[in-house]
């Protein structure tokens, strides 16, 4: 199976604009897929499809939101964690020993429940970055 070669471009057009259409040209080549002005350009002139992404305001505002969420969690954690190292100090009391043990199961569920939030928060971070 033979590839095709590539026809160089050889032939170049120069398009004088000012300031403003080309950061109007520059905004809409960035709602597309195409990766540099030069591409998206010769696809708009000779009428060949060009692929828009496609963003949802309410899935933007709702990882946004998530976002923060992680990060609150995590100050959580930390805070919770250094809470529970410090009780870890004083276990050769009797009734800490019993609290500290009930209180390590829970830490590990949060930090276990928290390390699945930001993983998914992150799954979805990654797939919105990319479209």
């Amino acid at each position: 199976m033979k590839m095709q070669a590539t026809e160089v471009r050889k032939k170049m057009i120069v398009v004088r604009m000012n300031n403003t259409e080309f950061e109007q040209v520059e905004k809409l080549r960035k709602q597309s897929t195409e990766r540099n002005i030069s591409s998206y350009v010769r696809k708009i002139s000779l009428n060949k499809p060009v692929t828009i992404k496609y963003r949802n305001q309410s899935a933007d505002d709702f990882l946004n939101q998530m976002l923060e969420l992680k990060k609150e969690l995590n100050a959580i954690g930390n805070n919770f964690n250094q809470a529970v190292h410090k009780l870890h100090l004083l276990d050769k009391i009797p009734e800490f020993r019993l609290w500290i043990q009930h209180y390590d199961a829970l830490h590990q569920s949060f930090i276990s429940k928290t390390e699945q939030i930001n993983f998914k928060v992150n799954e979805l971070y990654e797939q919105w970055l990319l479209k």
